[in-house]
């Protein structure tokens, strides 16, 4: 440790020139960096991903890309990023491997919780070239299983009323388009790095419908001035704990309370789609391709699927963390058999990738000890993750006649974790899910009765598209497998489950 650091000094700008041996800081003239970059949603996956590919381009080719932060929702950031000038430690962690590095592309930070203003003198800025988002799947006001806007969302009906002051981030968006085009009219690429499939398609679609219900002329505008490219972005990034931050300050000698801690595994695949000028991201690794969507398919259905899958199946047996979850036998051997029985078949071909040793990769991933993911966080927002994770893959296998065994589990798990949380299952644990309230509301109507639970719940629209929820195949699975998940052995149950289609594959 530098002997000129303080006990307990903050990170800021001043100490930069001080970071202790072994804790690398910006390559560049930071006091030279302005903003090119507005990014709303500054938590931890942005900061640990996105943030430090642009910290790596400063390096290798410096430009006008610095990135102004800007939190619309929870937490206030203020008080945090912004005392530190915008610096903080990412830690990358790998069993016992910690390495430390100060990012310094994140020049300055905006709270814009309470009202639009803010960030809308951000997102119009001329100097803004790139609004990138990452809001999770449900800051899009979409329906999951059709991807249009959900003009009945609450916050889209007050930005369709109130369409200076808006709520959503569609709304925000909008508003921002009109002040560009009422002031200097400059082009500007709007990128969502979320974990959605087709995410730029999705969010062009939810901030073109918004702005065909507004009128005067700013669709087409958009369509002449803005991209909405596509992107599949990959780092486990689990949430921030106390223990990260005190980990930072006991050693290596100073206090960052913006610390980020992820995986050293990392992957952007970036629809090559702009507007004006764009980071050059190839030059440090990312890829610029033309078409995502085969990339987005591998790692929805292969890492997040079994990130989702295990999120619930590790709850039910009992588990805190993925790597609690890969350790039990049974529930790795599940996955591997669902991802490569089941998911891969549904897969397009990527020259040069094997699905196989994706999967592989993936779930090697998953064992990664110092990555601490809690299956409840992984759990979060199920109802607007398992469409593309579980349910697409679902239907693709039914439309061929294939069967649905295992991709049929996690459906049920699922509704299971939801169903557990009512008050008439005992309040079993807190979810966070934006159907969690109606789910809990089926639950204690209809009690214990996992083929009327499973029926209620499958007639979810917005979740479950009639090709699904009217298919008697899917039906039958989901209800047989909520059953055995609802019952006081679950566990039990999922090792039947495997006993049975080893029994099959003996046979097969």
């Amino acid at each position: 440790m530098s002997a000129a650091l303080q006990t307990g000094e903050a990170l800021g700008s001043a100490l930069l020139g001080r970071l202790p041996a072994g804790v690398a800081g910006p390559a560049y003239d930071r006091s030279a960096l302005r903003p090119g970059i507005a990014h709303i949603g500054v938590g931890a996956f942005h900061r640990a991903h996105q943030a430090e590919f642009t910290e790596d381009l400063l390096a290798v080719e410096f430009g006008r890309w610095g990135i102004v932060g800007i939190n619309i929702r929870p937490p206030l950031i203020i008080g945090t990023l912004g005392r530190q000038n915008g610096l903080y430690t990412r830690l990358l962690r790998e069993n016992e491997r910690v390495e430390a590095r100060v990012i310094g592309s994140l020049l300055r930070v905006v709270d814009s919780q309470d009202r639009a203003e803010p960030a809308l003198a951000v997102l119009a800025s001329p100097e803004i070239d790139l609004i990138s988002l990452t809001v999770t799947e449900k800051g899009y006001c979409h329906r999951p299983a059709s991807g249009e806007l959900d003009e009945a969302h609450p916050d889209i009906l007050h930005d369709l009323a109130y369409p200076e002051t808006p709520r959503s981030v569609p709304g925000l968006i909008l508003r921002a388009m009109e002040l560009r085009r009422c002031s200097h009219d400059r082009p500007v690429t709007v990128m969502s790095c979320d974990n959605i499939p087709s995410n730029g398609a999705i969010l062009e679609r939810v901030v073109t419908t918004l702005a065909e219900r507004r009128g005067g002329g700013i669709a087409d505008w958009i369509a002449r001035n803005a991209a909405f490219p596509s992107t599949m972005v990959d780092r486990i990034v689990p949430a921030t704990s106390a223990a990260d931050i005190d980990f930072v300050e006991q050693n290596l000698g100073y206090r960052d309370d913006g610390v980020v801690v992820g995986e050293p595994f990392r992957q952007w695949v970036i629809e090559n789609r702009f507007a004006g000028r764009f980071p050059a991201y190839d030059r440090v690794g990312a890829s610029i391709v033309d078409d995502v969507e085969a990339f987005e398919h591998l790692k929805m259905r292969i890492l997040n699927g079994a990130q989702t899958t295990l999120s619930y199946l590790g709850v039910l047996a009992g588990h805190e963390y993925s790597f609690d979850d890969m350790a039990d036998p049974l529930l790795a051997s599940f996955i591997r058999r669902m991802l490569v029985e089941e998911s891969l078949p549904t897969l397009q071909p990527i020259p040069g990738v094997s699905p196989e040793a994706y999967v592989e990769q993936s779930l090697s991933r998953l064992t990664n000890t110092a990555i601490r993911h809690r299956n409840h966080q992984i759990a979060t927002d199920g109802s607007q993750k398992i469409v593309q994770r579980i349910l697409s893959p679902i239907r693709e296998r039914l439309a061929r006649g294939h069967g649905i065994a295992l991709l049929s589990v996690p459906v049920a798990a699922w509704m299971t974790y939801l169903i557990r949380a009512s008050e008439r299952f005992g309040r079993a644990w807190r979810v966070e899910d934006p159907y969690a309230a109606r789910i809990a509301a089926i639950a204690d109507r209809i009690g214990n009765d996992p083929k009327a639970l499973s029926e209620a719940v499958l007639a979810i629209d917005a979740i479950f598209v009639p090709e699904l929820s009217e298919n008697p195949v899917f039906r039958a699975s989901v209800a047989e497998r909520l059953a055995g998940l609802l019952s006081a052995d679950p566990i039990g149950y999922l090792r039947t489950i495997c006993e049975a289609q080893e029994t099959i594959g003996r046979k097969g």
